[in-house]
């Protein structure tokens, strides 16, 4: 039973991953559908359900592994759209709000991780 969660969990990271990628390297003019009218909240909204994939996906890495991963990959995405041919915006506040989102599901993992050996 465990192999189709996995499986279907790590269909779901790859779906994230690359609809991310979409939102973060297509053009800054180009026409795509945004959730919030706010960017901080479209990275945290992009960040919290990557966060919560890979940990469903990947339950034997360490937490902390995948979280410094993802924070890395929304430096990397950061300095990437900083770059001149990219023509895109690059903001550190861009990559503190994908950092929040991580360490909010990590938080909420750890909380639970708690409760249940206090029970």
């Amino acid at each position: 039973m465990k192999q189709p969660i996995l499986i279907g969990a790590r269909v779901a990271l790859a779906f994230c991953a690359l609809l991310t990628a979409w939102g973060a390297f297509s053009p800054a003019g180009a026409v795509h559908p945004h959730l919030f009218p706010w960017d901080k909240a479209e990275h945290f909204s992009a960040f919290f359900a990557l966060t919560a994939c890979a940990l469903a996906a990947f339950p034997r890495v360490k937490i902390v592994w995948i979280a410094a991963a993802l924070s890395g990959c929304g430096a990397l995405v950061e300095l990437i759209q900083g770059l001149p041919f990219v023509h895109r915006d690059m903001d550190v506040k861009d990559w503190v709000a994908d950092t929040v989102a991580i360490l909010a599901v990590v938080g909420v993992v750890i909380v639970a991780r708690v409760r249940r050996e206090l029970i």
